[in-house]
């Protein structure tokens, strides 16, 4: 390929429609992201699509830097669509991308992300169907958009409204990595914090395997924990009680946390669910998370109760209210 002697990067006619863009599809995108659906290149995919209820979900993936410890914003974006969908109980199948370039970035940066982009998503399962390219004005920056879709299989009802008085509330690892992570590589402070980018089909799909009934799921992503945990208790007019001697933080987080004042139950993850069944499920579902290569460190957090809102049980025996995240967590960290 030319461009790798000439360090070529990308520029306004990279948008244009004519020979450069043909140039960026058939050097950058093609080699990694093709298909039997993507190869004819249509206006449009045409899909085989089973009868049954599907999830659908899209997100865009901002952030900064792109390549960080344990992932980069192209693995962040296959594992952010197929997270939202397998915490529906679905099974991840098609996705499309829509990448905004900026005037100036690398032609060797894109190819990075691409290829990232596309292993994660083979070993996830879920195949890239459709994309799109925009080029911008700017410094070299570089955004991705997704959408995903994924078949729900008939008798899983997996909702945010499904939780109940006495349901058990169990997380799948330890919280805040990625959160800290991305803000280590922005203040340029050196750590062996890695971000833990993974997707979560897999684990997703053995809790059903064992016949068990997860009542409702979330990635515990932008606001944390705490943050999530509010959604879900709100959407099912309950409460939330959860203790902070059985919250999973690793020693290496809550030491960057409390140097910079931050509080783990507000640091997301990409790579990490909130998982609540039924209480007599308790012990089959952590014992399972724990087999999976994903959920070692998975740990039982507390239990829904009647009541609004969560409330933390301090390691000194009183309970605290434990708002929603209010402002901006920064960084941005997808």
């Amino acid at each position: 390929m030319v461009w790798k002697d000439e360090k070529m990067k990308i520029t306004m006619a990279h948008g244009s429609g004519g020979t450069a863009s043909h140039q960026l599809m058939e050097e950058i995108f093609a080699p990694y992201f093709h298909n039997p659906i993507l190869d004819l290149r249509e206006d449009a995919a045409i899909l085989s699509m089973e009868k049954g209820n599907y999830a659908m979900s899209t997100d865009t993936f901002v952030v900064t830097p792109l390549f960080y410890s344990g992932g980069d914003i192209g693995k962040l974006s296959v594992c952010g669509t197929v997270n939202d969908l397998c915490c529906m109980g679905a099974r991840p199948q098609y996705m499309t991308c829509g990448f905004i370039l900026e005037e100036g970035l690398s032609f060797e940066v894109l190819e990075r992300v691409v290829k990232s982009m596309a292993g994660t998503a083979k070993g996830a399962g879920i195949r890239l169907v459709a994309g799109d390219t925009k080029v911008i004005d700017g410094q070299g920056g570089l955004y991705i958009n997704t959408t995903g879709i994924g078949r729900i299989p008939e008798g899983r009802q997996v909702r945010g409204a499904n939780l109940a008085p006495g349901d058990a509330v169990l997380v799948t690892g330890v919280l805040g990595e990625h959160h800290a992570t991305i803000l280590s590589h922005r203040m340029n402070i050196e750590n062996q914090i890695q971000s833990d980018n993974a997707p979560l089909n897999g684990l997703v799909e053995a809790l059903f395997d064992a016949k068990l009934h997860p009542k409702a799921m979330r990635d515990i992503t932008r606001g944390g924990l705490g943050t999530v945990l509010h959604e879900l208790a709100q959407s099912s007019k309950a409460g939330v009680l959860i203790e902070e001697e059985k919250l999973p933080v690793s020693p290496a987080v809550q030491g960057f946390a409390e140097i910079l004042g931050l509080d783990p139950l507000y640091m997301g993850n990409e790579g990490k669910l909130v998982v609540v069944v039924p209480w007599e499920e308790r012990e089959r579902a952590l014992s399972l998370i724990r087999s999976q290569e994903l959920g070692r460190e998975a740990a039982l957090v507390g239990q829904v109760i009647q009541g609004e809102g969560v409330e933390l049980k301090t390691r000194l025996g009183g309970t605290r209210r434990v708002p929603p995240l209010v402002g901006e967590g920064l960084p941005r960290i997808c």
